[in-house]
C-alpha cells in the first residue's frame, strides 16, 4: 500500500488538494496549531475533527501526512 499523502489527506478531509490550496491552507492558518493540538482548532468540521483524531490514535497509515499537517501549521512566520 502506497504511504498517504498531504493531497490524499486534503482529498479526504474534503478541502481542495492541489499544491497551491494547501499552501494557501497552511499559510491562512499557520501558527493556529502553536499548542500542538491540530484536532482542537475550531476550522474542522465534526466528522474531520474525528478522522483526523482516529488517524492519529489509530496510527494509522493516515498519522504520517496528520501529523505533517500539525507541525507545518505549528510554526507561526518569522518576521523577515
Amino acid at each position: 500500500m502506497p504511504m498517504r499523502t498531504m493531497t490524499d489527506l486534503f482529498d479526504q478531509l474534503g478541502l481542495p488538494s492541489d499544491e497551491s490550496s494547501i499552501q494557501t491552507f497552511i499559510a491562512s492558518n499557520i501558527g493556529a496549531c502553536s499548542d500542538g493540538k491540530l484536532v482542537q482548532m475550531p476550522i474542522w468540521s465534526d466528522s474531520q475533527r474525528m478522522f483526523l483524531k482516529e488517524s492519529v490514535a489509530q496510527d494509522a497509515d493516515w498519522a504520517i501526512p496528520v501529523d505533517a499537517l500539525s507541525v507545518a501549521l505549528s510554526h507561526p512566520i518569522s518576521p523577515t
